[in-house]
């Protein structure tokens, strides 16, 4: 745990308000029972005061896009003619530069901050997988809108992109302030283990968060459902499938970590310890916070009650 938990949950959660993504009714109140500031003192637990915060606000304003944003009653096209300015920010605008949209606002000044607590590397990494996010949510909507289920390649492949895992592993060695060279970050090891560490992640919060999605308009893009409907599973048997995967996706990691280990970078094995954090960080956090509690609380009632 990040000692400086307590101070980011709170500065986290006045700078949520301030921002006026989610205004100030139910939503924003879920959020202050949720302590978001726990998800990323359980993550990036070495991380120091300032990049901690960093690192928080930015898995807010995802939560906060996500829940407000693309996982309302808009529709796909409408999140597509959204993506210019998005895009506009994280290429061309600069910190302090008049920007209209709430969201869009709040991602400027993110990425300020990842411009001065970063090199030109790393925030070019941060820009280019946060593209791919954003453009993900797009393919989500249609599914959500056209009411299908995707295939399961289909899903495996743009979950990975959906998860907005990869923009919030790209800060890894902000926080860690070791930074990866252009070569490391390319390394085919340093990919696959990225890549599985992504699947643990997103499979567990599929798992995690069946409860909250399986009767809303998203539950479409759950690996649960997904499964179900491809493959024929019960949604029991589903589940202990995607447990498997995970089991073999964690055995992978662990293969991997010797050759990477080997390269002896100081960098490479933050990097990794930061993608092993946020398997563990991001479980501990969803087993006691009320974002995902409250709906398992829910699903346990007897009808009527």
């Amino acid at each position: 745990m990040n000692p400086h938990v307590e101070r980011v949950n709170v500065e986290t959660l006045e700078w949520l308000v301030a921002s006026g993504m989610l205004g100030d009714g139910k939503m924003m109140e879920s959020y202050r029972e949720a302590k978001y500031g726990w998800l990323g003192a359980r993550t990036y637990p070495y991380a120091e005061h300032h990049t901690l915060r960093l690192v928080t606000d930015w898995c807010v304003w995802l939560f906060a896009f996500d829940d407000a944003f693309c996982e309302s009653d808009r529709r796909a096209a409408e999140i597509a003619r959204a993506l210019p300015q998005f895009y506009a920010v994280l290429e061309d605008l600069d910190t302090g530069d008049e920007v209209d949209d709430v969201f869009a606002k709040s991602l400027l000044e993110i990425k300020g901050r990842i411009a001065a607590y970063g090199d030109g590397d790393q925030l070019d990494r941060w820009r280019a997988v946060t593209k791919d996010y954003l453009f993900a949510q797009v393919w989500e909507a249609a599914n959500r809108e056209d009411k299908v289920v995707p295939p399961v390649e289909d899903y495996i492949f743009m979950r990975r992109r959906t998860g907005a895992m990869l923009t919030v592993f790209a800060l890894i060695d902000v926080a860690t302030g070791r930074p990866l060279t252009p070569g490391e970050w390319r390394h085919p090891g340093i990919r696959a283990i990225t890549e599985s560490a992504n699947d643990v992640v997103v499979w567990d919060n599929d798992l995690i968060s069946y409860a909250k999605e399986s009767d809303g308009g998203n539950s479409r893009n759950n690996l649960v459902n997904v499964l179900a409907r491809h493959r024929g599973y019960s949604r029991q048997g589903a589940m202990e499938v995607i447990g498997r995967m995970r089991n073999r996706a964690i055995a992978h990691m662990v293969e991997l970590r010797p050759s990477l280990e080997a390269l002896g970078s100081e960098a490479v094995l933050a990097y990794v310890r930061g993608l092993e954090f946020w398997i563990s960080g991001s479980v501990d956090y969803s087993l006691t916070s009320s974002r995902y509690t409250l709906a398992w609380q829910q699903a346990r009632r007897p009808a009527g009650t």
